[in-house]
């Protein structure tokens, strides 16, 4: 299954750390709350939060960075996440 959180104003939207934990949460049908340990990984155990906010942040002077993306396995999903704010969970 692929799902799929479209980025609209960054200052709209959650981090995006916390929409990977939100995406998480709809698969397993359960509040984004509960996605914690010791039932759920920790994304901090997977890869830095902060960081991956950071890196696809706009920059201090509002430029968007280079397209990119991060694919890393999360709480047994194969998650994608984009340059453009889309979060792609495939399990």
């Amino acid at each position: 299954m692929l799902l799929s959180a479209d980025r609209m104003d960054t200052q709209e939207q959650p981090p995006l750390s916390f929409r990977i934990v939100e995406a998480v949460a709809d698969e397993e049908g359960v509040d984004p709350i509960d996605i914690e340990p010791p039932e759920y990984d920790a994304l901090y155990d997977v890869l830095n939060p902060e960081a991956l906010d950071s890196l696809f942040a706009p920059r201090e002077d509002g430029t968007l960075r280079s397209p990119g993306e991060v694919a890393f396995r999360f709480c047994g999903y194969d998650i994608v996440v984009k340059s453009d704010g889309t979060v792609d969970i495939l399990d």
